[in-house]
């Protein structure tokens, strides 16, 4: 079974966040939601709380095939200033393994230079953020193993193209099924 750990920040997007997790899980994907605040409890930019089933440095990435980002404000500011995940995006990636991002969290991969020379989504005003990308207006972009998302409307289009990929496509089409999409 394939792994993805899912990172929270203060001020994430409660949408992006649950939606991703519900739909990695219903794909077949062993999903771990990751609190980089070092306490469980992560409160999200709405005032919604999920409990983080670890704590990013008690958790081991090293059997990880996906590290899913959820936007937010000021949420992916947050991820982008975890220096121990940026290392860690950067390390999956050079791996060959897929880093994901959605609506502003996009921010963190461009600027660890990742999406330089691929197709990339994000929410509208992050564009300058995504250095060196082909933007795209798409719900969702896969471009190797790097995909992207461009907002909360969009969730379920970024969690199917993860499940696509991690899994398989016909798997996203019977989880699409099945939340009537």
């Amino acid at each position: 079974m394939k792994k993805a750990f899912v990172f929270l920040a203060t001020g994430f997007e409660e949408i992006e966040a649950a939606g991703t997790i519900d739909v990695l899980r219903r794909g077949g994907v062993d999903t771990t939601v990751v609190s980089i605040t070092g306490e469980h409890a992560v409160t999200g930019a709405h005032g919604l709380a999920l409990v983080a089933g670890k704590l990013f440095e008690e958790a081991d990435f090293s059997g990880a095939d996906a590290l899913v980002l959820p936007g937010g404000m000021p949420g992916s500011d947050n991820l982008n200033a975890c220096e121990p995940l940026r290392e860690l995006l950067v390390k999956q990636y050079e791996s060959g393994k897929i880093v994901a991002a959605i609506c502003a969290a996009p921010l963190v991969l461009g600027g660890l230079g990742i999406l330089r020379g691929r197709k990339a989504a994000c929410y509208p005003g992050f564009e300058q953020y995504l250095a060196g990308a082909t933007l795209t207006d798409a719900p969702a972009v896969t471009d190797g193993n790097v995909i992207t998302g461009k907002g909360p409307g969009l969730v379920f289009d970024f969690g199917l193209a993860l499940v696509s990929a991690l899994n398989s496509p016909s798997k996203a089409g019977e989880v699409a099924a099945g939340l009537l999409l």
